[in-house]
């Protein structure tokens, strides 16, 4: 069983039930699915309806973490209002929603976008506690099969020779897949640029300036968490922490680019 509350308009999923990453039943649009280890609930949306998940099974709608004392009780709650799902965190633990954003006790709840939404609460011993959840769209339907489509390739972004090079080395310890990486900083940079080409009198205001030059472009065009104002202080490592990752995910530096510290 997945919980001994019931709530109207809703229905129980078992344990073992297939991922909702697979997608859902035609649903009347709104209906949300919650679903955990121990099985969930699919409740049908009207104001005021609220689902709650935690540790402690006949207290909650959905089960999750059992049997690790860290996960609370009551961890958290859905709620259908004003026409849309609502997370709220009630428990000690913060909720990791996609992007990596954690949800504290305290913080405003979320609402949920159609679709699929996995949930992370992180345990004892690093267990990580998953709740999955999906919002059936406006239509009712799980979201097409796109199966000939021509792949949609990543964004990547368009840099000068000097620029790449510069953001190779700031990169190089993410490129070669160190643990906990971070960029180098001005004065690293310039350093090992300065070996690489002696008589391109490289500073580390140079490094800097070309850098943050990116940033800015990139920016502009859409990328968040690349100025102060988005991040704050103290800003330390996370612009180009950040920037970073952005070139890195969408393929515009690839570790096999390492090469041309090497010549």
């Amino acid at each position: 069983m997945h919980g001994n509350l019931e709530v109207a308009g809703g229905r129980p999923l078992p344990a073992g039930h297939d991922s909702l990453a697979f997608g859902v039943p035609t649903s009347v649009p709104g209906t949300i699915y919650a679903l955990a280890i121990a099985g969930g609930i699919t409740v049908r949306p009207r104001d005021g309806r609220t689902i709650l998940f935690g540790r402690n099974r006949p207290e909650v709608h959905v089960c999750i973490g059992e049997n690790d004392r860290r996960i609370s009780r009551h961890q958290g709650l859905l709620t259908y209002r004003h026409d849309s799902w609502w997370v709220d965190n009630t428990g000690r633990l913060p909720i990791r929603l996609p992007g990596s954003r954690l949800l504290f006790t305290d913080d405003e709840p979320v609402p949920l976008a159609a679709g699929y939404t996995p949930l992370f609460v992180r345990g004892s011993n690093e267990r990580e506690h998953l709740l999955e959840l999906f919002v059936a769209g406006p239509d009712g339907l799980q979201p097409t099969s796109r199966h000939n489509d021509p792949t949609q390739p990543p964004k990547t972004w368009k840099l000068s020779p000097t620029e790449k090079l510069i953001l190779i080395v700031l990169a190089q310890r993410y490129l070669l897949h160190e643990a906990h990486p971070q960029p180098l900083s001005w004065r690293q940079a310039a350093l090992h640029l300065a070996e690489l080409d002696p008589d391109a009198g490289w500073t580390a205001k140079r490094v800097e300036h070309d850098v943050v030059a990116v940033r800015a472009r990139l920016s502009k065009d859409g990328v968040p968490g690349l100025t102060r104002e988005e991040v704050g202080e103290p800003v330390g490592n996370s612009l180009n922490h950040n920037l970073i990752h952005e070139l890195m995910s969408g393929g515009t530096l690839v570790p096999p680019d390492l090469c041309l510290l090497d010549q």
